[in-house]
């Protein structure tokens, strides 16, 4: 009796992740993202410090506050000219800061979205504006180096604070003292400043890197900068030490911001990636991808919220599940299961058909095109790419790929190239992608010339990865041999001073026996 041995489909697994953590356990809880479609990127997020924590999102000439349960609109500020800049809520959640293109600060109330002050005196945009710890004074944050404390009541400068050299993009005030404030710039410097000192700034220190955001931790002694790749921890009250360097992100940190009550610390980046940090040792416990850029974050008070704004105008809004919801919905169902079970004698559990079994039918019978075909259908190339691949591997081990790739329409091939440009470089599949490219090349090299533009198009793009992952294999090889350098000369030197000393303690015995005897 024959025997068919069904295809290996295993072969391409992805290693397990590591054993789950509390942090991985309880950001997980985030539930499915609801994206919302803003005109601009969003510039910046902020939630109202009180319940029910509406959050507002700047973007483009408007500052829109949302509901975080009905994800719904249900402010909006409108009064501005220009694009608007960093929308702020005061600690009570009545009053909300913004600035503008113009270099206008302007002060709304949230409840009747009603203009109450307007502060003029910057004469570039101003980026971030934020109320002090008493509630009664606004500092702006402007391009034109300069930074200003405003009176509420009066709409006068109470301060006039200098010393950067280029744009100040980003600031915080102290959590703890309404006199302290932080302004930080693309010059690199970061500046604390006490209202009180006659001079204005009574600490500097260097990030390196345009600096694109910074925040106080809750206790108001240690603040925390984002520049370049870098995210770096200051000691405030150290005389600006710098206590540690995260560096977990490979594209601009944008955004920081706390949560849970100031224990765990949130950076965004353009690597489309947000990194959670415990706060005490300022080690990454969990991270969360993202569809493009993430330029600004917030989070409401009790973490029930996360709310991220990307670059291209999208508004990520995830809610946190409450482990009742969960048990919840597994009683209800379990109750249903047990409803429609009750007069049911026997339950014969559904048999869904996986499509290795019909590519393991279509290969038995060697009708490799319809095996490939089952393979490359939307839902199989994105959820089991290695099902793919490794149809892909058994063909050419049977010599059968170039009948599978010859005589197909131009959608199919188009589908077949657009799966080779999407994984090829992905470390898994690299090797029997490679093999499949020659192969297809081989077959339609004749008639390349009756391709549609489309086609070509897909063909350019996969000769331009190709040439990419050749550059960085190249680098990764170039690194490589730096480091194999580096180690042989430091084994080289460690075994030189290993000898030298055993040789110092076998003269020290020689001596020893000498005097003794």
């Amino acid at each position: 009796m024959s025997f068919f041995k069904p295809i290996n489909s295993r072969y391409y697994t992805v290693s397990k992740d590591a054993k789950a953590t509390p942090d991985h356990l309880y950001w997980r809880r985030l539930g499915v993202p609801v994206l919302v479609k803003e005109f601009g990127t969003i510039d910046y997020v902020d939630f109202s410090p009180m319940e029910p924590y509406y959050f507002a999102v700047t973007c483009s000439v408007r500052v829109q506050i949302y509901n975080p349960i009905t994800k719904l609109v249900v402010k909006n500020l409108s009064r501005f000219q220009e694009s608007a800049y960093g929308g702020t809520f005061r600690n009570d959640g009545k009053l909300l800061v913004a600035g503008d293109e113009e270099g206008l600060v302007k002060l709304f109330d949230v409840s009747s979205k009603n203009i109450l002050r307007l502060f003029k005196g910057h004469k570039g945009a101003v980026h971030r504006a934020a109320f002090t710890q008493d509630s009664v004074h606004i500092c702006s944050f402007s391009d034109d180096k300069m930074v200003k404390v405003w009176d509420l009541s009066t709409e006068k400068v109470v301060c006039d604070i200098d010393g950067h050299t280029d744009y100040v993009r980003a600031g915080c005030t102290s959590p703890v003292s309404p006199n302290l404030l932080i302004s930080a710039g693309y010059d690199h410097k970061i500046r604390m400043h006490d209202t009180r000192v006659a001079s204005g700034s009574v600490l500097e220190v260097n990030h390196e890197s345009p600096v694109e955001s910074v925040l106080y931790l809750p206790s108001g002694g240690i603040f925390v900068s984002a520049g370049g790749t870098d995210i770096k921890v200051w000691d405030a009250m150290g005389g600006g030490k710098l206590l540690t360097r995260l560096a977990h992100h490979h594209k601009t940190v944008t955004c920081l911001k706390l949560a849970n009550g100031g224990r765990r610390l949130l950076s965004g980046s353009l690597d489309h990636t947000l990194k959670i940090y415990d706060v005490s040792n300022y080690e990454c416990v969990h991270s969360i991808n993202y569809p493009n850029s993430v330029l600004s974050l917030g989070i409401s008070a009790d973490d029930e919220t996360l709310v991220a704004g990307m670059v291209d105008g999208l508004v990520s809004i995830r809610r946190m599940e409450s482990e009742k919801d969960e048990k919840n919905e597994e009683q209800i169902d379990e109750k249903k299961w047990k409803i429609a079970t009750e007069h049911v004698d026997e339950v014969v559990p559904e048999h869904k058909k996986m499509v290795q079994e019909q590519v393991d039918r279509y290969l038995r019978t060697y009708e490799y095109s319809k095996a490939l075909d089952c393979c490359l259908t939307h839902r199989c190339v994105t959820k089991f790419p290695h099902l793919t691949v490794s149809v892909m591997h058994e063909l050419i081990r049977r010599k059968g790929l170039a009948r599978a790739f010859s005589g197909r329409s131009h959608k199919s091939l188009a589908q077949l190239l657009s799966f080779c440009n999407r994984y090829i470089s992905d470390y898994r599949f690299t090797r029997v992608l490679l093999d499949a490219v020659n192969i297809l090349l081989d077959v339609y090299e004749d008639t390349m010339d009756t391709f549609p533009k489309d086609i070509l198009n897909q063909f350019n793009g996969l000769v331009k990865r190709l040439k990419q992952e050749e550059t960085v294999t190249y680098g990764c090889l170039k690194v490589q041999g730096a480091m194999d350098l580096l180690i042989s000369n430091a084994s080289y030197v460690s075994k030189k001073k290993y000898e030298d000393d055993l040789k110092q303690s076998e003269n020290a015995k020689k001596l020893d026996a000498i005097k003794v005897f």
